[in-house]
């Protein structure tokens, strides 16, 4: 156990947690030049926190028991962190960021029990069982990065939960194939049945008539949430408000591709390419 850390394992965890942010796609840049130097290693260590958790949930083949036990080991050492005992240079740096930038720790449980609760739940009734997962998988780390650049304002906090739950939304859609072949569905079983739709249809290598309108109502009201949330916007400035603009219009951008290919998410799986992040960065200072 480490007590009253080292600030040279600290900045290790940052240089480690930078280099595994540029690591990974994502459908938005989680570390780009449009962040303020001085942010980019808290925002690199909070993205080093969600994604060893979601490693933890979603990777390897280890038994459901295994995966909550490590979630649930994850959460203690969270919990022993925030007492200043760290085991690692990773922790060591995520303390220092939640206690220098004043962040509210309860956004880092709510991602546990998010990532507990894709060990355990793939199916959902309806929607807004999908709405409450997406409180604490997506909406946290929009209220963490408003937070960490002084953002404290109700409204604020609301329309960035939309935008949150839109590109969650937007990653569901996105990943519909590989989420069935982990067990996962995301669709709300009672809009299954509006549209006709059943499990088997998931497993077919042609989408159907059926599924294609279900996925259709899902990227059209997910564009709502996104049309929603821009109202964030104006709570934001100078290159902060460029890199929300950039997100946000990632996640569109993979709404429009997956209305280019019919709603197929089956085919092919759209992604964002390098020269998309270009065109869409421009967009972000002319819009």
């Amino acid at each position: 156990m480490l007590n009253s850390t080292p600030q040279i394992l600290v900045e290790s965890g940052y240089r480690k947690a930078l280099d595994l942010a540029k690591s990974h796609y994502e459908n938005f840049p989680v570390v780009s030049l449009l962040i303020p130097t001085k942010f980019r290693k808290d925002i690199a260590i909070i993205y080093w926190f969600a994604r060893t958790a979601d490693d933890y949930a979603d990777e390897g083949n280890d038994s459901l028991s295994v995966k909550l036990e490590k979630l649930q080991d994850f959460e203690e050492r969270l919990i022993s962190l925030l007492k200043d005992y760290s085991t690692n240079q990773f922790e060591a740096a995520l303390k220092n960021t939640i206690v220098i930038r004043k962040l509210n720790p309860e956004y880092f449980f709510n991602l546990l029990k998010a990532f507990k609760q894709d060990v355990i739940k793939t199916r959902y009734a309806d929607f807004s069982e999908v709405m409450d997962y997406c409180s604490n998988s997506a909406n946290p780390v929009g209220r963490i990065l408003l937070e960490l650049f002084d953002v404290r304002n109700d409204k604020a906090f609301y329309y960035s939960d939309r935008i949150c739950t839109a590109l969650q939304l937007t990653n569901f859609i996105q990943d519909t194939k590989i989420d069935f072949l982990k067990g996962r569905i995301y669709y709300p079983i009672d809009e299954m049945g509006k549209f006709g739709v059943n499990e088997k249809m998931f497993e077919m290598k042609e989408i159907s008539f059926n599924l294609k309108k279900l996925i259709e109502f899902s990227v059209n009201r997910t564009q709502s949430l996104f049309d929603e949330g821009k109202s964030l916007l104006e709570f934001l400035s100078g290159r902060f408000k460029y890199e929300i603009t950039w997100t946000i219009k990632g996640g569109e951008e993979i709404l429009r591709k997956i209305r280019g290919v019919d709603f197929d998410v089956f085919t092919k799986r759209p992604v964002l390419t390098k020269t998309d992040y270009l065109k869409l960065l421009f967009k972000s200072f002319i819009s």
